[in-house]
């Protein structure tokens, strides 16, 4: 027995692009393509990032798409752009950034376009490349399919962290890795006392602490001897800098806690608070530091195939199946 097909043929409707289904004889809205304005974004000043801005311009051209470049993409180039954009009118302007660059440049574009809601998808021109897992070798084929709508979506929350003086608001930060509390230029340890939703966990001495998301779980709280967090997690993880009590170690928690430090009285330095390895604020003694998660979150967008374990192997150099591995070996010998 014959299997039932449906066919379909394009037809334009009042410039809308619709589909003619000839089992029903209706024809359809088609929503393709997916994503039809793309914005291109990037902040690493190198010849590779040029020329990955430049074929990619080229291949969303050849395939119907708008492009509009952020304004410090745009610096990067040299070449005529047609459009350009400050990020803050990207919303209603750009269905999708693709960034170009390294994990920073992602955590970067993250920070500034959280409360846009715009979906963001990375092109890798750094070197690790856990957040922009295309390789620049793949634009066309890579970037096709997520155009048209074939993609995997994971939504990874933000912190922000507040720094208060005897009452008074001094500092204010986003982060989508990690907020780490740290000695700076100093090596002598600190003291601090630790808080969670209004309850004392405990006091320590250390060089730091670090609270990550699961995004920057595999950042420096990993370095730090943190657990690798699966990436949709609703948690945070408080990470210990060589603690002077080795029985200090971390701790993972709900993704809505209110974690606050208390900076000892006591401390002879001034702990620096960093947001995502970048923005420094320095605090004093008896100042305390909140941390909660942010009100708005990222969208990053992968290809189909994006596979968190898969990267993790490729990353961190995880061992491959066995029966793999023992064929190679075999064919080796």
């Amino acid at each position: 027995m014959r299997s039932t097909v449906t066919y379909y043929a394009l037809k334009r409707v009042n410039y809308c692009a619709t589909l003619y289904n000839r089992q029903t004889g209706f024809w359809i809205p088609n929503n393709m393509p997916h994503f039809q304005r793309i914005g291109l974004l990037a902040s690493l000043d190198v010849p590779e990032v040029r020329d990955s801005l430049n074929k990619l311009e080229a291949f969303l051209l050849s395939q119907g798409r708008e492009v509009v470049y952020e304004e410090r993409a745009a610096k990067l180039v040299d070449w005529p752009v047609d459009k350009i954009l400050p990020l803050d009118q990207f919303p209603g302007a750009v269905d999708l950034g693709i960034v170009v660059g390294g994990d920073g440049s992602m955590l970067s574009a993250s920070r500034s376009m959280a409360a846009s809601k715009i979906p963001l998808l990375g092109i890798n021109r750094g070197r690790l490349g856990f957040l922009t897992d295309i390789s620049p070798d793949e634009i066309a084929e890579r970037v096709l399919p997520v155009l048209s709508g074939e993609y995997k979506q994971t939504d990874r929350f933000i912190l922000e962290t507040s720094i208060t003086r005897n009452g008074k608001l001094i500092a204010e930060g986003l982060a989508v890795n990690d907020i780490v509390l740290h000695p700076g230029q100093s090596v002598r340890m600190m003291a601090f006392e630790l808080y969670v939703d209004g309850e004392f966990v405990y006091s320590q001495r250390s060089d730091g602490l670090i609270v990550a998301t699961p995004t920057g779980s595999t950042a420096y709280a990993l370095s730090a001897g943190g657990p690798l967090l699966c990436p949709e997690l609703d948690a945070m993880v408080v990470v210990p800098l060589n603690p002077h009590t080795l029985s200090s170690r971390p701790i993972a928690l709900h993704g809505n806690s209110q974690i606050e430090i208390r900076v000892s009285s006591r401390n002879e330095l001034h702990p620096l608070i960093t947001c995502d390895g970048h923005n420094d604020y320095l605090s004093e003694p008896g100042d305390i530091i909140s941390i909660r998660k942010h009100r708005d979150g990222v969208i990053l967008i992968h290809p189909k195939d994006h596979n968190f374990y898969s990267i993790c192997r490729s990353k961190l150099g995880w061992g491959s199946r066995l029966d793999r591995a023992e064929a190679k070996a075999n064919n080796d010998s």
